[in-house]
């Protein structure tokens, strides 16, 4: 372990000479205004706001690149941790612990590094540091002793746990594939014991669960803050270089890289504008739904294969709008578990059967015989039919469904929504319910409706 030693901490009536002590007082619940007078930062108008705005529970930061978020943050945690910024009924321990985190350590260092450039350099206040250590991360002790620290969320957050935080900083959420997991199960029961803050900041990177995070986020105004940047806002990098961006730069790219918005990645086999309309409001465990008198029932069932789960979902036809109103979902290999399964969901919601009868599944369709299910053989040709009808649905919103969430392994949580959002057409062998669904809409395709325009490359 490595540590520096840092000058005495200048005393109250030194700093009060300094900015005066009706200063202090505007600079705790104005944070651009201490931006301004105690650190000679002039943040610019996208900065400012959220400086001025970001102050509940959970807030939630997604900007183009280069729009300033790590300074922001910086600036956000250099005054939480001189204010030492919490709730009164909180604030009988004497540490206040910050941290900035991200998936890598090099990430989350960017902005603890830009902490301690501000403190060494542009702080009008001098010797605020105690001490620093390196190894085995970075940590900033100040006069008032407050922590500020860079951790990564590697291995699941595994590295955060046993520990307790005032504010919590979540770099490159976007980019962390286990991000849900390390929010909900790790970083949410770090801050339970003091209120703690956290911000979620992040470039946008397609419509994955930062994009779904945002969405709840922005319904919850009494407790959560959000907001978007665009990179042209930031008045202090070349708005010549950004314009020959704009110019050269495919549209997609533009809107996610400079304008900060959510798009698709490209060649989703569904577009998100689509499941954004399929949606139904609220998550779904389990159906608490029973079948209904005159309405017609379609189950589809994709078999497991290898480390991939067995999916059975129903539809509920009426009116020709399809509702998903039953989900089943099994990581088990025993044949008899998952013939028995379908069996109950079959009489729960008595209608038409089609099954996978890809390899050994034409031994599950032997079994269910006497249901007279529809077997399908997955081959290329199938594969792109099947997704290209469900693809359709959507397209003539003629299809819905909730969000559906149920445990899987490793204390993960599965979500439908989240499935059908990355499912790519040269990609999608895992997508389980994917298949389920397009098996269950199968039946209800009508070959003279005009398909959808096919996708043309140019070379």
């Amino acid at each position: 372990m490595t540590e520096e030693k840092y000058p005495a901490v200048q005393s109250v009536g030194e700093i009060d000479e300094i900015l005066g002590a009706a200063d202090w007082r505007r600079a705790i619940h104005d944070i651009p205004y201490f931006s301004e007078e105690f650190l000679g930062i002039i943040p610019h108008s996208g900065q400012r706001l959220w400086l001025a705005k970001s102050k509940k529970s959970e807030n939630l930061l997604v900007t183009g690149n280069r729009w300033g978020k790590s300074f922001s943050e910086a600036i956000k945690i250099i005054h939480h941790a001189l204010f030492r910024v919490r709730d009164l009924e909180y604030d009988c321990c004497g540490k206040y612990h910050i941290v900035t985190a991200s998936l890598t350590l090099d990430q989350a260092r960017i902005i603890f590094n830009t902490v301690l450039r501000i403190l060494n350099n542009d702080c009008n206040i001098k010797g605020l540091i105690a001490s620093m250590t390196v190894t085995p991360y970075p940590r900033i002790i100040l006069g008032n002793g407050t922590i500020i620290e860079a951790r990564s969320t590697q291995r699941r957050g595994e590295y955060l746990l046993g520990n307790d935080y005032d504010y919590f900083i979540y770099d490159e959420v976007a980019f962390d594939d286990e991000a849900e997991f390390v929010v909900n199960e790790v970083i949410k029961m770090r801050l339970a014991d003091r209120k703690g803050i956290l911000d979620l900041v992040s470039t946008p990177n397609g419509k994955n669960w930062f994009y779904r995070k945002m969405k709840e986020l922005s319904d919850r105004p009494d407790d959560a803050y959000v907001q978007s940047g665009d990179s042209r806002e930031n008045q202090y990098i070349s708005a010549e270089y950004l314009n020959m961006q704009l110019k050269y730069l495919s549209d997609k790219r533009v809107a996610q890289n400079i304008m900060g918005k959510f798009i698709d990645s490209g060649g989703e086999v569904i577009p998100s504008k689509y499941i954004d309309s399929a949606l139904l409001p609220g998550a779904l465990s389990e159906s608490g739904v029973i079948s209904r008198k005159g309405c017609q029932y379609i189950t589809g069932w994709d078999l497991a294969r290898k480390k991939t789960a067995t999916v059975g979902i129903t539809i509920e036809i009426e009116n020709g709008l399809c509702t998903v109103v039953a989900l089943t979902r099994i990581r088990k290999w025993d044949w008899n578990i998952i013939i028995s399964e379908i069996r109950k969901q079959q009489q729960l919601f008595p209608g038409r059967l089609v099954i996978d009868a890809t390899g050994l599944g034409d031994v599950v369709v032997s079994q269910l015989g006497d249901l007279n299910p529809t077997a399908v053989i997955f081959t290329p040709k199938t594969k792109a039919e099947l997704l290209t009808n469900l693809e359709l649905h959507h397209c003539l919103q003629k299809i819905k469904y909730h969000r559906w969430e149920l445990p899987d392994e490793d204390g993960r949580v599965w979500s439908l929504e989240d499935e059908l959002r990355s499912a790519r057409w040269d990609d999608n062998n895992t997508c389980d319910s994917l298949m389920a669904l397009a098996l269950a809409l199968w039946p209800l395709n009508k070959p003279d409706i005009p398909i959808i325009g096919p996708r043309v490359a140019r070379i």
